[in-house]
């Protein structure tokens, strides 16, 4: 007997699991994967862009040349501006309802990686957006929202520079044109005045995405990953509580290299026994603490990204460990997350929780992986 397709909140995909699950990429990609013909019908309806909003970032999909042009020092009064090349990469996700874009930006004496993760709330009605600057790894700003209109599109949100909190303001323009460009302005007095401070115009190069170049010293942890893969899922319905009541499903995931291979992001689609969810993975690497930070952002509550489950890797070759502390039902666990028969075509992926510190271990979630691309 199916059970009850789980709410977003429900203790069964409480955050350890919706997040560390995201570290095992368990879904996301496409293609006919020879499953019963009413999960291919799943599989192609939740891959089609016919939802509303779904198509509001097509145009942006693909790979580009970047022209900036940004102002030194910002709410300064400062008149100097600095101009430098960039390329993004943009790929949908969620069925178009979800967008991540990859950029390198040729800073003039401090050139670096950032991430940009787009996902609509149809209870608002907006787009949020957020932003992962690969100088500080840890950290995703907090998110603009906004929209759409025309050729336009708005998006604003709060934030703080040099410790005081200010209004920002993002904006599309000729978003169907040849060359689609954007605008920043900040606004220190809630909105009374604004300061352009940075502005770049898109040339395209490829209307099909792929990966920008990797770092010659990116780590190579995740980069068995890369690529389309289906998914056999078998799932623990309760965690520690003495449950042994499994379910087993598939899924699918489209994984990619971002941040020079400082991170990665898999589009993720499951095929619960109650109902299709899909959820955007992002994962970073802090060369500083050796450590991987990984976010879920989930369908059934694209409002809010969860914090980051942080962990590393331990061992090598095709067996490797990550261990993160999280919370469960308000208590503090611990998630371990295993890999295992990592081959080119083919990895396992397996997820257990520990109440007492790591003593002893129950596992909730296995994942065997075949690559189909």
């Amino acid at each position: 007997m199916n059970p009850p397709f789980d709410p977003p909140h429900d203790d069964r995909f409480s955050p350890p699991r919706r997040r560390f699950l995201t570290a095992a990429a368990i879904a996301g990609g496409a293609a006919a994967l020879g499953l019963q013909p009413s999960i291919r019908a799943a599989r192609a309806a939740i891959d089609r862009l016919d939802a509303p909003h779904a198509r509001d970032w097509e145009w942006l999909r693909g790979n580009w040349d970047v022209h900036h042009r940004r102002l030194k020092e910002r709410l300064v009064g400062d008149t100097r501006w600095e101009e430098f090349a960039g390329r993004s990469a943009m790929w949908l996700t969620m069925g178009g309802l979800g967008t991540i874009d990859d950029n390198s930006l040729d800073l003039p004496g401090d050139a670096y990686r950032g991430l940009g993760l787009r996902v609509f709330d149809p209870g608002s009605g907006t787009w949020a957006i957020w932003w992962l600057d690969g100088r500080n790894p840890t950290r995703i700003e907090p998110a603009v929202r906004g929209g759409f209109d025309g050729d336009t599109g708005t998006f604003s949100g709060r934030n703080t520079l040099r410790g005081q909190p200010i209004l920002m303001r993002f904006r599309w323009h000729d978003i169907h044109g040849e060359r689609p460009w954007w605008e920043q302005a900040f606004s220190p007095d809630d909105g009374a005045s604004w300061e352009v401070n940075w502005r770049n115009w898109f040339t395209r190069t490829s209307a099909t995405p792929h990966p920008l170049p990797m770092r010659a010293d990116a780590p190579t942890d995740f980069s068995f990953i890369a690529g389309r893969w289906k998914v056999w899922n078998r799932r623990l319905r309760e965690r520690l509580v003495g449950n042994d009541d499994w379910d087993e499903f598939p899924g699918t995931l489209h994984n990619w290299p971002v941040l020079g291979g400082y991170g990665n992001v898999g589009d993720n689609v499951m095929h619960f026994p109650g109902g299709d969810v899909r959820g955007v993975s992002v994962r970073s690497y802090d060369a500083g603490t050796g450590q991987w930070l990984s976010w879920w952002i989930d369908n059934r509550d694209p409002s809010r990204l969860e914090p980051p489950v942080k962990g590393r890797f331990t061992g090598g070759g095709d067996n490797r460990l990550l261990i993160g502390d999280d919370t469960l039902r308000g208590q503090p666990i611990k998630t371990r997350v295993i890999w295992s028969h990592i081959s080119a075509d083919s990895a396992r992926w397996e997820q257990a929780c520990s109440a007492d510190g790591g003593q002893t271990w129950e596992v909730n979630w296995t994942s065997d992986f075949t690559r189909i691309g």
